[in-house]
């Protein structure tokens, strides 16, 4: 049987390139619905007459492409909201400069200006909890002492000044906790503040970074809790 390609060539839309010639074409990275549709009409076209394409075959084909450009509007969806919630993110984390936050570390830095605060975690309660300031040697510079029993997490302040009484050099330091559990003493975890000096926007691929001072940089989730800033 011959085919009339007049009759097939008026199947295309006027003044349209055919779907081959479509993808052929390097500036189309991907077909559309259009092209879906073109794809379609030419497909019926050439069928065979006696043997018709069945229609739960051509229901399952534009279920497929509906359902697959829904996801790729969903994708792009997805991505506004990653940008807004970033930039949500990065305005959050700017106003944290100058604060004091608490980090998931015993790492603290002394720049003989501020004090170092830090928490204690005493968990069900301890007793005689001692707090050592050690160097980055691992010399103690302080030792601190918390009167009575403590119990859940405990703040305390180290003043920067040493066993006798004199300022402690700028650097950092490790904040070490123990306390007496039952009846023998156990080391305790202990965290410590830091100095927002400023924020590192993220993007998708990396997170905000809040830049402590003498810390370096640690993510946004990172941060526990917020102190305030620092009263004149």
């Amino acid at each position: 049987m011959q085919v009339n390609q007049d009759y097939l060539n008026g199947l295309k839309w006027p003044g349209e390139q055919s779907p081959a010639d479509k993808a052929k074409d390097p500036s189309r990275a991907q077909l559309g619905q259009e092209d879906f549709f073109a794809l379609m009409t030419q497909q019926l076209a050439y069928q065979d007459p006696f043997k018709p394409a069945d229609n739960s075959d051509m229901i399952a084909q534009m279920t497929a492409f509906t359902s697959a450009d829904g996801i790729s509007n969903m994708s792009k969806q997805l991505s506004g909201l990653s940008e807004v919630m970033t930039s949500s993110q990065a305005l959050q984390a700017s106003s944290l400069v100058g604060q004091k936050v608490l980090l998931p570390s015993n790492l603290a830095y002394w720049d003989q200006s501020d004090a170092v605060d830090g928490v204690a975690v005493t968990g069900e309660g301890a007793n005689n909890v001692v707090i050592r300031i050690e160097n980055e040697k691992g010399e103690l510079v302080r030792s601190m002492s918390l009167d009575g029993p403590q119990r859940g997490n405990v703040p305390f302040t180290w003043d920067g000044l040493n066993e006798q009484g004199e300022p402690a050099p700028t650097g950092r330091y490790k904040i070490k906790v123990s306390g007496i559990i039952g009846n023998q003493r156990e080391d305790l975890n202990a965290l410590a503040f830091g100095r927002v000096d400023s924020v590192t926007l993220g993007s998708a691929n990396s997170p905000t970074l809040v830049n402590l001072s003498g810390l370096g940089g640690v993510p946004l989730n990172q941060v526990l809790e917020i102190a305030g800033r620092k009263t004149a």
